[in-house]
Formats: structure tokens, C-alpha cells, sequence
């Protein structure tokens, strides 16, 4: 019989299926010490109290307490109860080692894809949250409707309208959590459409492309230059997954016309664009590109998210559907978390709408913007061979090495100073095609610890340039 009992307030689960009621009670005690569940000087309940808790005989508790203490699993004193005894530490097992000997501890992430989530607005959201739940219904907390909380998809709605040019209605933005998992959801979606062949950059996330593998879509790469994707390719494809604004990683946008090829191969081939705007918020040297959606709403998946603007711990997308795909991305949803955290919801629906959101956006991006030019100006006067792209946007940049360097030679040589770079073939689906080149994100580090990590870098890159 399993029993839940309480000790100075805190509940304790006894498993005590078995004949031999004492011996197992012994067990069940031992466990509960040695597994840590009973800490040291935490008095027991009574022999009577916990024979009546537990449906058996009171002599059967005073025995396998004696027994214990007995032992030194526990102690008794007089006017003072039966207690856990203390122990000696035992030292915990060493630390597995981490690589070869002498390597050093990463001190700094030059990796992309995150912001710096030391800038997060801790005050702001806090007073968002707050006021979020002042004025929610109940009803709010409780299961709602499978797309998110209407305050949040009526805010969405109104934010990538003004912001990316995103033709939505609240009733076609469904909240998710995160982009990973609106991704999931329409790969999911399109195979029950029938889909089964996704056109993918050949630079891409892993991640993304593994979970459209392990959702049955067959892979198709397209090639990425100047004008960013190959969209002449497309040719057969069921779908296709593109970062239009800032190609990940290189970082370039989509040319005009192959942004009009995009369009026209959806209505010719009947097929689906999801358009990936990561980091559409972000834009220094050029006008922001407006979403590739608007020429194509009822073609075009738009997806959206606060992991950038905000921090991936914030686990809230979005994506704007066309009406076709709405109620078979539910169905995926349904099965896969059911609804993202309303708290969140309400919270991010209070900072669009209070237009702290805005202003948010609009510091960071003038953070961003200096932390990039610090990085330029540092390559150009100090590895001029260095030659940075994809920088007129975004929070990364693509540092393309010199002939004869390598990529993985100056990963290894930045991870001997303490630095974690990422080479660009570590995002090649398929063969890299690409010249030699670091992805190197320039948001992540808190501002302290920038200039150290641009310093380091600018050291690696001489030492290899030399």
C-alpha cells in the first residue's frame, strides 16, 4: 500500500506494498534518508501518529523505529522525539572531464542566434505581468481557446501590421511556444495536408531541418548567394522554409526579384512559403524589408518571436496563418501542449500594447547597432583580411577567412583562449559550398564582457592571418 504522510508540514510518499509490513517499513525509511527526501534533524512523527496515518499497528511503528536507530539512521532522545540522524558527507562523485586536459572554461559566447539576456527588461515585465493579471478574468487561467489569448493575438495582429507589413487578422495568429515549436507544428500540419517534399537554405539551423526530417518531409536544399535563396529551384517542392529579411546565417536578404519569383511560384505550384523572421525587428544600414506575407497571405506561413527582441526564455511565437492551414496547426497544437502559458501571454499582450514593447525594441536596436560598428571598425583596422558581411541587419555577422584558414582551425584556437565561435559549415545542410567563414554573434555577450570577446577574437584571427 502506497501512503503520503506529513512531517512538519511536508508531505512524504511510503510505498508500502507487501506482507511484512515492518520490514518494509524499515525500507521505505532508509530510502527516504539515504535518497535525501529526509534531511538530517527532521522530527518524525510518533509511533502513534504514524500508525494511525498509516492503517497499521502501533508496535509495528516503535519496532522499525528502534531498529533504525539501531542503526544510525536515526536517533532518539527523551522529550525531543525520534529524529533523522545526522551523517558524515559523502563527497560527490568528481566531474566527468571535459575535453583534453589544459583546455580552458568558455568565458566568452560569440555564438549566434541569442541576445544579450542581461538587457532583458526585468522591471518592465514584472509591471506588465502585474497588471496583466489585475485585470484578467479567472476565466483567463483556465484552458482557452487553442490559438492564445485574444489580447495577445489582436496586439500581434496590430504589431507585425505596423511593424512588417504582416496582412492578419487575430483570428489567423496562432501563439506558440517559441518558433521551434510553431515549426513543429507546421510540418505536422503539412503532412497531413499531404505535403511531403520542404525546400529548405542550405545554411540552416540543424535543429530545424532534423525536425522537419523526424515530422517525414523529404529535404530539398537551395543554394544561397547574393540575392539570397535560389528560388528559380523550387521547382516541385511541397513547401519551402525561408529567412527572406536576413538569411541565416549569411546574412543576406532576398533580392526583389526573387521575392516576386517566391510569390508566383506559390500560385503557379499551389505550394506554401514559411517565412522565418527571426530577427526582422533589427535593421541599421537599409530600410526594413517588409514581410514577404503581404504579397501572398493565403500562401505565405508568417512566424514571429520574442526570442530575440526579448530572450529565448520567454517561449512565445507566433504565426499567421492562411485560412486553409488554421484548424490542422490547431489540431497539432492540440496534441502537443494543448495551450502556451497564459501568464506570459497576457504579459507580452500588456508590453505591445502599453508600447513599452516599442521602445524596448528600439533601444536594443540601437545597442545592437553600436556593439556591430565596434566590431567592424576593430576587423577593419586590425585584420583588414578579414572581410565582414550581413551586417546590415540582424544581431550576427558572417567573418569569411582568408584563403588557406580554416574554420575549424580558428574554432579550435578561440576555444584554447576561452572564446565559442561557430564556423559556418556547422549549419550546411549537405555539402558547404560557402568559402571559409565564422558566424560570430555580436549580441549575446553582456555589455561588460564585449569588448573582451571582440579582443580575443581580433587576437585569433591575427595569430592565424600572420
Amino acid at each position: 500500500m502506497a501512503k503520503t504522510w506529513a512531517i512538519s508540514g511536508v508531505d512524504l510518499h511510503l510505498d508500502l506494498d507487501g506482507t511484512r509490513v515492518r520490514a518494509t517499513l524499515e525500507s521505505a525509511l532508509r530510502d527516504a534518508v539515504s535518497t535525501g527526501r529526509l534531511h538530517p534533524g527532521v522530527r518524525l512523527p510518533s509511533s502513534r501518529a504514524l500508525a494511525a496515518d498509516l492503517g497499521i499497528a502501533r508496535n509495528t511503528v516503535a519496532e522499525a523505529y528502534g531498529q533504525l536507530v539501531a542503526e544510525g539512521w536515526l536517533t532518539a532522545m527523551q522529550g525531543s522525539g525520534t529524529r533523522v540522524a545526522k551523517r558524515p558527507d559523502v563527497p560527490a562523485p568528481a566531474a566527468p572531464a571535459r575535453g583534453p586536459a589544459g583546455r580552458r572554461r568558455t568565458r566568452y559566447d560569440l555564438g549566434p542566434g541569442s541576445p544579450d539576456t542581461s538587457a532583458f527588461p526585468r522591471a518592465a515585465w514584472i509591471n506588465a505581468t502585474r497588471r496583466a493579471l489585475g485585470a484578467a478574468s479567472f476565466r483567463a487561467l483556465d484552458y482557452g481557446d487553442l490559438r492564445g489569448q485574444p489580447a495577445l493575438r489582436a496586439a500581434l495582429a496590430e504589431y507585425v501590421a505596423r511593424a512588417r507589413g504582416v496582412r492578419a487578422t487575430p483570428e489567423h495568429v496562432v501563439v506558440c511556444s517559441g518558433f521551434t515549436q510553431g515549426f513543429r507544428l507546421l510540418c505536422e500540419a503539412l503532412r497531413a495536408q499531404g505535403a511531403r517534399t520542404l525546400a529548405i537554405e542550405r545554411y540552416i539551423q540543424p535543429a530545424t531541418a532534423k525536425a522537419a526530417v523526424v515530422c517525414g518531409l523529404k529535404l530539398r536544399p537551395l543554394d544561397v548567394d547574393d540575392e539570397g535563396a535560389a528560388i528559380e529551384r523550387l521547382a516541385s517542392a511541397d513547401a519551402a522554409l525561408l529567412t527572406p529579411a536576413h538569411q541565416f546565417p549569411i546574412g543576406t536578404p532576398l533580392a526583389a526579384r526573387r521575392r516576386a519569383l517566391a510569390a508566383e511560384w506559390t500560385h503557379a505550384s499551389g505550394g506554401l512559403i514559411i517565412e522565418d523572421d527571426y530577427d526582422g525587428e533589427f535593421r541599421y544600414d537599409r530600410h526594413p524589408l517588409g514581410a514577404l506575407q503581404a504579397l501572398a497571405p493565403q500562401r505565405v506561413v508568417y512566424a514571429g518571436t520574442a526570442s530575440k527582441t526579448l530572450a529565448p526564455g520567454i517561449r512565445l511565437g507566433w504565426l499567421v496563418l492562411p485560412s486553409h492551414l488554421v484548424d490542422d496547426v490547431l489540431a497539432a497544437k492540440s496534441l502537443a501542449d494543448r495551450n502556451t502559458s497564459a501568464v506570459d501571454q497576457l504579459a507580452l499582450a500588456e508590453l505591445i500594447g502599453s508600447g513599452t514593447y516599442d521602445r524596448h525594441v528600439r533601444r536594443s536596436r540601437l545597442v545592437y547597432r553600436r556593439r556591430r560598428d565596434r566590431l567592424v571598425a576593430a576587423f577593419r583596422r586590425q585584420v583588414p583580411e578579414v572581410r565582414i558581411s550581413g551586417i546590415a541587419a540582424g544581431l550576427h555577422a558572417l567573418l569569411e577567412l582568408p584563403a588557406g584558414v580554416g574554420e575549424d582551425d580558428v574554432v579550435a584556437r578561440a576555444r584554447e583562449r576561452g572564446l565559442s565561435l561557430q564556423g559556418l559549415g556547422e549549419y550546411a545542410h549537405g555539402a558547404h559550398t560557402h568559402p571559409p567563414a565564422l558566424v560570430v554573434g555580436y549580441a549575446k555577450p553582456p555589455e561588460h564582457a564585449y569588448t573582451a570577446a571582440v579582443a580575443r577574437l581580433v587576437a585569433v584571427l591575427r595569430e592565424v592571418t600572420s
